[in-house]
């Protein structure tokens, strides 16, 4: 039972990764590679909102995500919006701004280069104090089960919920929809294609964001702590199908309980192995992932 809530934690924090790539891939036809950079910001605000605001982890949730949010508004109307139809070129431009991205955490935002120290900010490991609430645990039968990992997956879920209501049941969802499946034939119906794009790129920024403050309650914060992540995301998003809601959350809970198991009876590096290799298993037998929207 404990393994497999662990698994669940794991599995919650990829989905929310995940699903912000997914939706910036499924509307833009981008591969962002800042996205873990929007985790490690989310981690950060965590940090300096507790440390200099006296704020609790409930409400970095919010705040992580209305400031990373308008990071990624900024970097699709800024530089992402000029390199569209150019997949190398956008690579290469989200690789550089995630680099800037940790650099500016180091010297604290170029202020480090006056001597300025900003606690909380800069290369040294930090760490969030987790309310009381969410450190206690649960004792179901012979399982301890930590409060925090399942306050994870309780966001993880409502976010999802939250999603999909937001793709499926909003006139911005149908915008969306339409965008990704016809740019071209939505622009002619009078949907705002540059608009969508940003919204839809600000909201999978922020979903990274909150993913950011879940894992800052459990693991160290550091400047590049969003690499990782970034890479799992794609692992998740492929495996799933590109673009499939339902297939981002079924790989995750896959990918999350495998690494969880494996590395539970051997050790982490095995089971980051498991999940690689899985990951090739599965596009080998199935290249477009295990769910495929089918369209016209």
């Amino acid at each position: 039972m404990e393994t497999f809530i662990i698994g669940l934690s794991i599995a919650s924090i990829l989905f929310l990764v995940a699903l912000g790539l997914a939706i910036i891939y499924g509307a833009m036809k981008i591969i962002n590679l800042a996205h873990g950079e929007m985790v490690m910001i989310g981690a950060y605000v965590t940090v300096l909102a507790t440390k200099h605001l006296g704020a609790n982890l409930y409400l970095c949730i919010p705040l992580a995500f209305l400031v990373t949010a308008a990071i990624g508004y900024a970097l699709e109307v800024v530089i992402v919006r000029r390199l569209y139809g150019r997949l190398l070129d956008t690579l290469l431009a989200t690789w550089g701004v995630s680099l800037i991205l940790q650099q500016l955490i180091r010297i604290h935002p170029g202020l480090g280069l006056f001597g300025i120290h900003i606690d909380g900010l800069g290369s040294d490991l930090q760490n969030v104090q987790v309310p009381e609430l969410l450190r206690q645990t649960l004792t179901l039968g012979d399982a301890n089960i930590p409060v925090y990992r399942a306050f994870v997956f309780i966001v993880a879920a409502l976010l999802g919920c939250i999603t999909w209501w937001l793709v499926y049941r909003t006139h911005f969802g149908a915008q969306l929809r339409a965008v990704s499946v016809a740019r071209g034939i939505a622009s002619c119906c009078g949907i705002n294609e540059k608009r969508i794009n940003s919204l839809a790129f600000a909201y999978g920024s922020g979903l990274a964001g909150i993913a950011g403050v879940m894992v800052s309650g459990f693991k160290t914060v550091s400047p590049d702590m969003g690499t990782p992540y970034v890479i799992d995301a794609f692992l998740v998003v492929v495996a799933g199908g590109v673009g499939h809601l339902f297939g981002t959350v079924a790989s995750a809970g896959i990918l999350g309980e495998l690494q969880s198991y494996v590395s539970s009876i051997l050790n982490d590096v095995y089971g980051r192995t498991a999940v690689f290799a899985t990951v090739i298993a599965v596009l080998l037998w199935k290249p477009q992932g295990l769910f495929v929207i089918r369209s016209r």
